[in-house]
Order: C-alpha cells, then structure tokens, then sequence
C-alpha cells in the first residue's frame, strides 16, 4: 500500500513516504476571518479533511493543524468601517467559519492555533532571518530579502526578474520585490512591541511561526488553495527556509469552486455563503457536492449541479435505508473498503473514481433487495457504509443525525404520521376504492414525500427537489 500525491512544488505525483513512519503531519492554512465563508472556503477545509481521513483509515496517526488567521488589513479597515473592535469581527467570522466546517461534517484539527497568540514565535524568528542576513528593518517594518534566497519562487516557477510583488502600503524596502514580514505601527491599529519597535504581523510570517511551533522544523504536507501557491506560500517557505527549516516535504493545493468562470470572491460579488446554503440544502448533500470532485478539479457552481448531486446521493442514501430496514437492524460498517476503492483513493485521492466503485455496489446491492437476496444486500450495504465513512457521507453516522432539523424523535413522529395515511389508502385499496387510494398518494407527494410500493409494504421518503 502506498499513497501518491500530486505535489506542487515537483509538478508530479509521488509517493508518500512519511518523515516518521505510522505518522503524517499536515499543515492547512486556514481561514482569514474578515468575512463570513462562502462555499469556496469551505472546500478547502472539506478536500483536506477527506486527506486525513483517508491517512487515518490507512493506519496512520494524523496531526492535522490549521490555523486561523484573525489579523490582516481587511479585518482592521471592517474594524473602522462598522464602529466595532478589529477582535470582534475576526472572532464572529471564526465562528462562522467554524460553524461552517462543523456543518459540513469536517473532523475538528488537532490544533487551530490563531496568529495573535503567537507574535513571541514571529519575534524569534525575525530575530533569527535578521541575523542571518536574510530579513532587514526599515522605518520599524521588518522585510525579507527576497534575493538573499536562491530558492525563491521554485514553488510557483517564476522569474524573480519579472515578479511584482503586491503593494503592501509599505515603505523602507531595498528592492521593491521584498516582502513585508512585519508592519509598523499605525495610529488606531492594533500593535505589539518588538526589539524593532511596535507594530503588526505580516500575514506570511504567521504560518511560518506557527507551523514551526506546532510541527517543528520539517513536516509532511502543506495545503492551501491554488490562489495560495504565491505570494504566499512562496514567502512561507523563504522565511522557514532562511531560518533553517527544512519546512513542507509535500505541497498539496485545491482547486477552486468558480462562478460563472471566475473564483469565488466575497471581492467580485459572486460568494455563496455557507450559512445560506444549509438553509436551502441538506449539509450532507453539500458534503457530496463539494467533496467529491476530485480535489485538483476546479467546480463551477450552479443550482443545476447541486440538483443533480442531490439525485445522485438521493439513490446512495435509499439503498442505504431500504437495506437497513431489510436487515431489520443497523449493519456495521465493513472492516476494509473493497480494493477498487482502496486503490483509487491511494492514487491521488482519486474521489471520483471510488465514488464509481461506490455506486457500482448501490446497484449491486438495489439487485439483491429486488431478488429477496437478504445475505447479499447485507454485505453491499456494509461495503458501502465503509466506503461513504472514508468520504465522511455516511447517512447512518450521528453526525448527520440532526441535519434535517428534526433530528430522530421529530422524524419517529412524522413517520407515525404518514403510516396512519398509508393504513387508510392500504384500506382503499383492499376494497378496491382506487380513486380514494391514488387520492391519498397523490396528496402525499404535494407535501414533498415519495411513496414506493415494495414487498414488505408502502414506503416513504422526502422527495428530491
């Protein structure tokens, strides 16, 4: 068993060797919390928690740490626009965002560690750049040397001479490609005392700081988005480098959720808010709508898209509940996932194809219920609840328990609802009242369920929309 992915900074897919072995350890860059998330956000969060869980059903011991951070530009200049505190912005949108994760049954990280609670790290390791040559102050910034490191722009293929940095609204550099690690103070802006005067992280330096702290000086997989690749993982790996960091041995970056062809961006106008779409959309189904492209697949949003994922989960969930009831009792998940599926998702984490070999048994097991076959449908439904719990899509785990709003005792009394109806039109039937009986039936679909005559009797289900 070997897992491959695609690495960025080797433009390849390679195999994973760990740095310790039975361990991996993966460094997300999080949310930037001036705002509220939108579904591209959370797709990055979804992609890497599939990675872990993926790493953690192979046997391996998986520290996942992904940071949040609650300072930048933006949330200061939201800070003065709304009359509020810049904290209290960046702490209602981690909620959110956190909320939005949750919602969409991401595992929580081993550590979530926020950038202002490691300015003393940041500190060390300017420290640390400036005396090696490799950082500078300026006017009480601190800047990077962007050509004191041979290795920059390795990761996005670049040439340093054609490169222009993002203006920073900075000044005091030496060369206007130098990076801003740390800002001077401005009057009503948050800021910290340094041995170079007071003032505020630059974003860059925080993950560098904070993956050091938490993972140490080498790790396995870095992640992030595409939009990530520069500037800023970029300078993540100058200054861990510079430092003495071995850093990220893999870096691994997801594609975007687009509309109609651009990113997402709460800046184009074009975001589709987490806390929004769960009102309209079963969670889970937002789960299968987002996790299950491949992860270097870019997605383009639309309500057609989402119908149709939600038909497509639709047919895996009723197989999953017709054979639990034909079981007459919860079937565990199986002990391994079938090596089809095993295989693809090794290769890349190739979520397509196992979702394939996913719905390849649904059809085999819906064969077996229609050939009374219990022991057969039996062991598909087994295969197939391991298969959506790797996907973290399992409609019988308890984290989805809930998600219709309801939860078990509101769906006890609906149920006990409909069956009365279902006696009554089972009643029109025996005695041959045919128009009563589609009456009824009819009157059931307007209200948003599907009736399915089967050999064990009438059964329901919420429609699709």
């Amino acid at each position: 068993m070997t897992i491959r992915l695609y690495d960025t900074s080797a433009r390849q897919i390679r195999d994973f060797t760990p740095l310790t072995p039975g361990c991996v350890s993966i460094y997300l860059c999080g949310a930037t919390v001036q705002a509220a998330p939108h579904i591209g956000h959370i797709r990055s969060g979804l992609n890497f928690d599939i990675m872990r869980r993926w790493f953690a059903y192979r046997g391996y011991d998986v520290t996942f740490v992904r940071n949040v951070t609650d300072i930048d530009d933006k949330i200061i200049a939201k800070g003065k626009d709304q009359n509020r505190p810049w904290w209290s912005i960046g702490y209602e949108n981690e909620r959110a965002f956190n909320a939005g994760y949750d919602a969409l049954g991401c595992l929580p990280p081993t550590y979530e560690p926020r950038a202002t609670g490691h300015v003393p790290e940041m500190i060390e390791m300017m420290r640390g750049l400036i005396e090696r040559g490799h950082a500078y102050e300026a006017d009480g910034s601190v800047y990077f040397d962007v050509r004191s490191f041979p290795g920059y722009l390795e990761l996005s293929n670049q040439d340093l001479d054609d490169l222009r940095q993002p203006d920073e609204g900075v000044s005091g550099k030496r060369d206007p490609r130098d990076f801003a690690m740390w800002k001077a103070t401005k009057p009503g802006e948050p800021d910290w005392e340094t041995p170079w005067g007071r003032g505020r992280p630059g974003w860059h330096l925080e993950c560098s700081a904070m993956a050091h702290k938490y993972l140490g000086s080498a790790f396995d997989i870095h992640g992030g988005g595409l939009d990530l690749i520069f500037p800023h993982h970029e300078n993540e790996i100058a200054q861990a480098k510079a430092f003495g960091d071995e850093f990220a041995r893999y870096w691994v970056h997801n594609a975007w959720v687009t509309m109609s062809g651009e990113k997402m961006s709460k800046s184009l106008g074009n975001s589709v808010l987490v806390s929004e779409m769960v009102k309209n959309w079963r969670p889970i189904v937002l789960r299968y709508y987002l996790g299950t492209p491949h992860y270097r697949s870019m997605i383009e949003y639309s309500e057609e898209s989402l119908r149709e994922a939600e038909a497509a989960f639709g047919r895996i969930e009723g197989f999953v509940q017709r054979a639990t009831e034909k079981a007459g009792r919860t079937v565990p998940p199986a002990a391994e996932v079938p090596p089809a599926f095993a295989e693809a998702m090794d290769d890349d984490l190739g979520v397509p194809h196992a979702l394939a070999i996913i719905h390849t048994t649904v059809r085999q097991g819906n064969s077996a219920l229609g050939a009374d076959d219990k022991d057969e449908a039996i062991a598909r439904l087994a295969e197939v609840r391991a298969m959506l719990g790797v996907l973290g899509l399992d409609p019988l785990d308890p984290q989805w328990a809930d998600e219709s709003g309801g939860g078990e005792e509101l769906h006890g009394v609906v149920d006990t609802l409909v069956r009365l109806v279902l006696q009554q039109r089972e009643a029109a039937r025996e005695r041959k009242d045919w128009g009563t009986a589609d009456a009824i039936r009819d009157q059931l679909t307007q209200s948003g369920l599907v009736i399915e005559d089967s050999p064990d009797g009438p059964r329901w289900t919420i429609a699709n929309r």
